[in-house]
C-alpha cells in the first residue's frame, strides 16, 4: 500500500523543480502532435521498484500516456532487460525522463540492497528493518522501495512510537526515569524503545517496562550476552554500522530485529537508462 496523496504531491514538486515555467529546449523544438515510443532498460543488475510512480510521473504531465511495465514490481532483472515502453506525445516523454528516471533508479537501488540483506539472512529468524536517515521529502518512496525489496520498515516518523536514545536518557537522568515519565503521558497502544549501549542499560531497560530494547554498537558477543539475559521478554533491535558483510553474524547471535540506515542513507542508485526507438 502507498499513499498517493503524499506520492503525487512529490511528483508535482519534483515536476515543478524541473521545469519550472517550460522545458525551453523540449518546447521550441518539439510540436504538439509529434508521437514517440521510448523504453527504459536496465544497465547493470538489481532489483526495480517504483514503477507504479513512474506510471504517475507520465500521467502528471499528460493522460493520455501509455506505460507498460515489461517486468513486475520487485522482480530481479539482468543488466540489458527492457523495464518499461512509454508511448505519447513526444514532449511528455521527454518533459518526464528525469523526474521518472530518478525516482526509479534510487527506488531500484534500495530495493536492490535490500534484497542483498535478506539473501545473506534467510536462514536467521531475524527481520532487515530500515531507519529514519532518508532523503527529506522522499521518505514515503524510500520506504517503499525498502519493502518490496523484502525488508521491513521502522517507524516512519516521530509519532509513530516512542523511542528513547542517549540524550533523551541523559536529559531525563536515567533509564528507568525516561521509561516512566514517558509512561506516565501516552497511550496505552504506542510502543516503547530504549536504545542501551551495554548489559546494564538493557536490565534496566527490561526492568523498567521497555517493550523493544535496540542494542547500540554492541559487538557480537555482547549482543548474544544480550539476547541470553532477555529471555525473550523484549524485543531486541540490532544496530550501528551493520554491514553485508557482518549482517549474518550479527543475526546469528539471535536477535529480533537488525537494523541498518544504509539502506537508505548511502544506498547506490541503480543504472537505467530511456531511449527512444
Amino acid at each position: 500500500m502507498i499513499n498517493w496523496i503524499l506520492v503525487d504531491e512529490i511528483i508535482k514538486n519534483g515536476l515543478r523543480e524541473d521545469i519550472n515555467n517550460i522545458d525551453i529546449t523540449t518546447d521550441t523544438l518539439i510540436d504538439d502532435e509529434n508521437i514517440s515510443k521510448a523504453y527504459m532498460v536496465a544497465k547493470e543488475d538489481g532489483v526495480i521498484a517504483g514503477l507504479p510512480i513512474i506510471k504517475r510521473v507520465f500521467e502528471a504531465l499528460d493522460k493520455e500516456v501509455n506505460v507498460i511495465f515489461k517486468v513486475n514490481e520487485g522482480a530481479k532483472v539482468k543488466s540489458g532487460a527492457k523495464i518499461v515502453e512509454i508511448e505519447g506525445r513526444t514532449k511528455t516523454i521527454l518533459k518526464g525522463e528525469r523526474l521518472a528516471l530518478n525516482i526509479l533508479q534510487r527506488m531500484s537501488g534500495i530495493a536492490s540492497l535490500s534484497r542483498k540483506y535478506i539473501e545473506k539472512v534467510k536462514e536467521y529468524n531475524t527481520r532487515i528493518v530500515d531507519t529514519r536517515k532518508t532523503t527529506p521529502g522522499l521518505r514515503i518512496l524510500e520506504k517503499y522501495a525498502v519493502r518490496i525489496g523484502g525488508a521491513h520498515n521502522h517507524r516512519y516518523n516521530l509519532s509513530d512510537a516512542v523511542m528513547i536514545k542517549d540524550n533523551h536518557i541523559k536529559a531525563c537522568g536515567g533509564i528507568k526515569e525516561a521509561i516512566q515519565r514517558v509512561k506516565e503521558r501516552i497511550p496505552h497502544t504506542v510502543k516503547i524503545e530504549v536504545e542501551v549501549e551495554d548489559i546494564k542499560g538493557l536490565n534496566e531497560a527490561i526492568e523498567g517496562g521497555a517493550d523493544i530494547v535496540m542494542l547500540d554498537n554492541m559487538n557480537v558477543m555482547q549482543m548474544e550476552d544480550a539476547v541470553k539475559k532477555a529471555e525473550g521478554r523484549v524485543i531486541l533491535e540490532a544496530s550501528g554500522g551493520i554491514t553485508l558483510n557482518t549482517v549474518i553474524d550479527v543475526a546469528k547471535t539471535g536477535v529480533d530485529v537488525i537494523s541498518v540506515g544504509a539502506l537508505t542513507h548511502s544506498v547506490k542508485a541503480m543504472d537505467i537508462s530511456l531511449n527512444f526507438y
